[in-house]
């Protein structure tokens, strides 16, 4: 991601129309989530209930999560991405919504995946969807999310060819919101990862696998 003048951003929603099927290109087998993919099917029990925060064009989460057997819905703001899903993981449920305001079915999912779905929205409106993450992890529950970490707010970037407005927080921020949430986590790791294409630059992608005690 390059930084760019202050200039009018698109929404995520209208960055991921734009993308499109690009981003299952750029950003393929990022082990990272690769890993936190296979946690997951590793710690779930049979048919569990799964929300994929962000679920982008399906792959890999909601389509390696649903060919083991789960129960898997994918929300994501882009319609485009919704579309993608679809036609890719016809075993899963997608539909067009925003992380902000989505209402979590009454108990909430075995698991939850959110992998970079928070970085296209201001800082308070991060902290408070990582919250409203961990409030649908059932007891017992597990939750695996994957973001780039840093104490940013508001910053223009050019990105894919789009500018954006991007916000984060800090590692240890991340993991105290989680953990004032009820979550515990049980590994977080930071990695730099170089998407595919010739004018990718190396970005650092924070990695926390937690459960919620039953």
């Amino acid at each position: 991601m390059s930084q760019a003048p202050r200039s009018p951003s698109l929404s995520a929603a209208d960055v991921f129309d734009a993308v499109g099927a690009r981003y299952e290109e750029v950003f393929a087998d990022v082990p990272g989530q690769l890993a936190a993919v296979a946690w997951l099917t590793g710690c779930l029990p049979p048919a569990a209930r799964v929300l994929d925060v962000g679920s982008g064009t399906g792959r890999p989460a909601a389509e390696t999560l649903a060919r083991a057997g789960h129960a898997v819905t994918g929300i994501d703001v882009s319609a485009e991405m919704v579309r993608l899903a679809r036609e890719r993981v016809p075993t899963a449920s997608f539909e067009q919504a925003d992380v902000r305001t989505y209402r979590a079915p009454e108990g909430g999912f075995d698991a939850v995946c959110a992998f970079f779905p928070l970085l296209v929205m201001d800082q308070p409106e991060v902290e408070r969807s990582l919250r409203r993450m961990a409030s649908w992890v059932a007891p017992g529950g597990a939750f695996a999310m994957a973001t780039v970490p840093g104490d940013v707010r508001g910053l223009d970037i050019v990105w894919m060819g789009h500018r954006v407005t991007v916000s984060s927080l800090a590692t240890e921020d991340q993991l105290r919101v989680l953990r004032e949430a009820g979550l515990e986590t049980v590994h977080h790791h930071t990695a730099l990862y170089r998407p595919h294409g010739p004018d990718a630059e190396p970005e650092p992608h924070l990695y926390v696998h937690a459960r919620r005690p039953s």
